[in-house]
C-alpha cells in the first residue's frame, strides 16, 4: 500500500547541511522485518515509522532503524519525527509540549526558540573508562594519549563514550582509524566564537569507522558531562559535521529542575508515498 513519506533535515535551518531523517507516516501493519528492509534501503543514518501510542500519555509512537538495527532512542530522529508529525496535522495532548512513545520510554518534545528541543534520556552508564580502553581509542583516533584531555562513559543507549580534548582545532583535526567504540569527541572554541565546542560523532560497522553528521543522542549525553564537570554552561551551542561539510547546530539548556533539553531546528526536503 502507499503510505505518506517525508525526509527532513534535523539541527540546520538550511536544507542539505544538517542530518537528514527519513520518516513514514503510516507504518500500521508492518513488520519489524519489514521496517528494516526499508530502513536499509533509505541508507540514511536512521528512518522512523509513526505508529498509534500504545498509551494514554503519549501523541504517537515511533520506531526507530537504522540501516541495521532498531535503536532505543536517538536524538535527531526524536526532533525529525516530531516535526514531521506537527507537519502533517498532529496534536498534542497538552499545549507547548509533545510526548513521544519509543522503545526507551516517553520522552518529552518541547517547542522552544532554538528549534524543538527533547530531554536528555538518563545515562545507563557512566563513570571512568579503563586505562586499556583509553589507550585503544587513542590509538584509534592517531593521537597521543596525552592529548585527551578527560575520557569519560556517557552512555544513553547507543554506548558512547565522551573524548575531550584541548581544543575544537585538535577536534577538527582528527583522521580516525577503525574506532574501538562508538566514540563522541568534543572540543572548545576560544571564547567569543559562535559556537561553543565542535562535536565529532564515531561510529563502526562492517569493519570501518562512520561519522555522523550530527547527533542529538550524543550532544544529549556529552552535555549531561560537560555541565556536571564544570567545562560549560548553559546555555551554549555545539557545531558538528564541519569536516562532513555540513553546519550542524545543536542547543544546550537547562530548566529550573536542572534537567538538560538538547534543541535545533528542522526542515523538511521531500514529501511524498512510499509502497511498502
Amino acid at each position: 500500500m502507499l503510505r505518506p513519506f517525508t525526509e527532513v533535515d534535523v539541527f540546520t535551518a538550511t536544507p542539505y547541511q544538517g542530518n537528514a531523517l527519513a520518516v513514514v507516516l503510516d507504518g500500521e501493519g508492518l513488520t519489524a522485518e519489514e521496517m528494516q528492509r526499508f530502513a536499509s534501503w533509505t541508507n540514511l543514518a536512521e528512518t522512523t515509522f509513526l505508529l498509534p501510542p500504545s498509551t494514554p500519555e503519549a501523541d504517537y509512537r515511533v520506531r526507530i532503524f537504522t540501516a541495521s538495527v532498531e535503536l532505543p532512542f536517538a536524538g535527531h530522529p526524536t526532533l525529525g519525527t516530531c516535526h514531521a508529525w506537527l507537519e502533517a496535522g498532529g496534536v498534542p495532548h497538552e499545549e507547548g509540549e509533545i510526548v513521544q512513545e519509543c522503545g526507551a520510554g516517553l520522552v518529552r518534545v518541547r517547542r522552544t526558540q532554538g528549534g524543538l528541543a527533547f530531554q536528555a534520556p538518563p545515562l545507563v552508564r557512566s563513570g571512568p573508562v579503563e586505562e586499556p580502553l583509553v589507550e585503544k581509542i587513542a590509538e584509534s583516533l592517531r593521537i597521543k594519549r596525552d592529548d585527551i584531555v578527560d575520557v569519560e562513559w556517557a552512555d544513553n543507549g547507543p554506548g558512547w563514550i565522551a573524548v575531550l580534548l584541548a581544543d575544537a582545532e585538535s577536534v577538527l583535526a582528527l583522521r580516525p582509524g577503525l574506532v574501538p567504540n562508538f566514540l563522541g569527541v568534543a572540543g572548545p572554541y576560544p571564547e567569543g566564537s559562535p559556537y561553543d565546542f565542535e562535536v565529532r560523532a564515531f561510529t563502526h560497522a562492517h569493519g570501518s569507522t562512520i561519522e555522523d553528521p550530527v547527533t542529538g543522542s550524543l550532544n544529549a549525553s556529552l552535555a549531561q558531562w560537560l555541565l556536571r564537570t564544570g567545562r560549560a554552561k548553559a546555555p551554549y551551542v555545539a557545531s558538528q559535521g564541519t569536516v562532513l561539510d555540513r553546519a550542524g547546530r545543536v542547543h544546550i539548556s537547562t530548566d529550573e529542575e536542572g534537567n538538560v533539553w538538547v534543541s535545533g531546528s528542522v526542515v523538511t526536503c521531500v514529501t511524498g508515498q512510499v509502497e511498502l
